[in-house]
């Protein structure tokens, strides 16, 4: 059967980066937002006290969705934010490791910068090596 152009790549690495966005996004908010006031909640402080404030998991989100629907700017999309997010993260890890602070606030908005620099490295080999899984606007 033949695939209509409007149709995504059949490709489950992409499918599978897609998700992992899906679940970086979930962790994401889990980690900066519903642990922290929980956590304040219960021990009396502000409910702000312990949130690391941003929109990155709504970003993830989007270009997990652009994965999995392919729309014409997908390739730079996951290049423009892989080129970001990887600029950004090794920024702040240098700062941070420069004089840790290994308190479980810390620690945890660490490992979580881990995997979702290891999701962007990811999506930014895959666009280097496999560009024809995402669409461009001549696709």
């Amino acid at each position: 059967m033949a695939r209509s152009r409007s149709q995504a790549p059949d490709s489950g690495w992409i499918t599978f980066l897609a998700h992992l966005l899906f679940v970086l996004a979930a962790w994401s908010v889990f980690i900066k937002y519903v642990f922290p006031i929980t956590f304040a909640l219960f021990t009396g402080e502000a409910w702000t006290a312990h949130i690391f404030w941003d929109l990155w998991p709504v970003a993830h989100v989007w270009l997990g969705w652009a994965l999995l629907t392919q729309p014409w700017y997908t390739r730079w999309l996951a290049v423009g934010m892989s080129v970001i997010e990887i600029a950004i993260i090794l920024t702040l890890f240098s700062l941070f490791l420069a004089e840790p602070d290994w308190t479980l606030w810390r620690t945890n908005w660490f490992v979580n910068k881990v995997f979702v620099l290891s999701a962007f490295a990811l999506i930014l080999a895959t666009v280097v090596v496999r560009p024809e899984l995402f669409r461009t606007r001549s696709s």
